[in-house]
């Protein structure tokens, strides 16, 4: 019976290595998965070793407050899979813990894959050194980043984002409004402040005065807002108590994708959400704050490398979804915007085209694709022949840029340095994108 480790740290790779736990466990029905699961993994047959929560930190001195318990976590979990060996191990997403625990786990003699490629065409470019050290294979979920990580000599397939598959390039808002409960009239704006306690935190004061300062010019709008668990929704029930008491708004257990496709625009955090609502065809207004430190030092470093913090904007190559980070994600500016989208049917109609536009591109059968990459890494098969990495061919195939970037150069060893030092930490620490 195979067996295959697998960990994700967080919402969003929880619903990737669902996806992928899926498609092999169709092609290899006897197959065991365990590691670090969330609930959607759980439901697909992954057992989990630790509560994935455990791990959902994100941002420099977050990660610091809690790196003591991140880096049992990892001992614990490469103890496990060096006395337990697996046919491969499979990090999903949040590189800054995966990454070291593949490192591990290869130097051993068991195969990695890593599932979503690190933002190095973005911010901290001198951990691709490390990456060669950690993989046998890089699945990445965007088109443009094969041919970078593939320049940089890390072994690497486009296998495209299960989510592109998964949701419709149509999407009915009526039916996911009765599929929730909601009234099918009005305007209804939804509320994401995050995935993670510290987010939520960071974030709800800022959203919830946004939506009353909007309720107070327009009474007849509602309010939408998903929790991932009841630890969120408890720190959300408790911001709405205090800074928005009378306010219309519904809380909803999960279901992120319903809430999006209900709403008629959105107020996000950056993240996996942007890209969840761009594939929706939904008009956003992205705020995000992290701790002033991480802020600062992010800044000063000059760590970020392109134009947007939000891959919806990323990917479409223009800021559609206008972004207010850390000083100026305030209400006196987030709910002007917020309610200008609603006001312009002719733009909501030029965000959906475009969206429409990009969410067809990005439809590549992706769990299919990354199921089948892992299948033939546990057959031997190399993810690619030796030497091609050098071949002209390889380094000339023509590919998409990384949005926003210039072609970056092979990273030194004072970048590199640069940017272990930025982080600093064993868990995932980069701003959001």
């Amino acid at each position: 019976m195979p067996t295959i480790g697998i960990v994700a740290n967080e919402v969003s790779g929880d619903m990737l290595g669902a996806a992928v736990v899926r498609e092999l466990r169709l092609r290899m029905p006897d197959a065991r998965f365990v590691g670090v699961a969330g609930p959607r993994m759980q439901q697909a047959g992954c057992e989990t070793l630790v509560d994935m929560e455990r791990l959902s930190v994100m941002g420099l001195t977050e990660v610091i407050r809690h790196l003591r318990e991140l880096l049992r976590i990892r001992r614990d979990l490469a103890r496990h899979f060096l006395d337990h060996r697996p046919d491969v191990f499979i990090g999903v997403d949040a590189p800054d813990f995966n990454l070291g625990l593949e490192r591990q786990l290869r130097s051993a003699g068991i195969r990695t894959v890593h599932l979503v490629a690190p933002t190095v065409w973005a911010w901290r470019a001198g951990r691709v050194k490390g990456i060669r050290r950690a993989v046998d294979l890089m699945l990445c979920i965007f088109p443009f980043e094969e041919a970078f990580l593939l320049r940089h000599g890390i072994p690497a397939r486009y296998v495209g984002h299960p989510l592109a598959d998964e949701i419709p390039l149509r999407v009915d808002r009526v039916a996911a409004r009765v599929a929730l409960g909601f009234p099918a009239e009005g305007q209804v704006i939804a509320i994401l402040p995050g995935s993670r306690a510290g987010e939520v935190e960071n974030l709800a004061q800022a959203f919830l005065r946004t939506a009353r300062r909007c309720h107070e010019e327009r009474p007849g709008l509602r309010f939408l807002t998903p929790l991932v668990n009841a630890r969120l929704r408890r720190l959300f029930e408790a911001a709405v108590a205090r800074e928005a008491p009378g306010l219309p708004i519904t809380l909803v257990d999960g279901r992120s994708r319903e809430v999006l496709a209900a709403s008629d625009v959105v107020l996000t955090a950056s993240g996996t959400a942007t890209l969840e609502g761009l594939l929706l065809k939904r008009p956003m207004v992205v705020g995000y704050r992290v701790h002033p430190i991480t802020y600062h030092l992010v800044k000063q470093l000059r760590l970020v490398k392109v134009p947007y913090v939000a891959m919806a904007n990323l990917l479409v190559g223009r800021g559609l979804a206008p972004e207010f980070i850390q000083g100026r994600c305030r209400p006196d500016l987030l709910a002007p915007a917020l309610l200008a989208l609603l006001d312009d049917p002719s733009r909501i109609a030029q965000i959906q085209s475009e969206y429409t536009r990009v969410h067809e591109g990005m439809r590549h059968h992706a769990a299919q694709q990354a199921a089948a990459a892992v299948i033939e890494l546990i057959g031997g098969a190399r993810a690619w022949p030796p030497g091609m990495a050098d071949t002209p061919g390889m380094q000339e195939r023509s590919t998409p840029k990384p949005p926003g970037t210039a072609d970056m150069p092979m990273a030194h060893d004072s970048e590199e340095r640069g940017g272990r030092a930025a982080s600093a930490t064993a868990a995932e620490a980069r701003p959001p994108a």
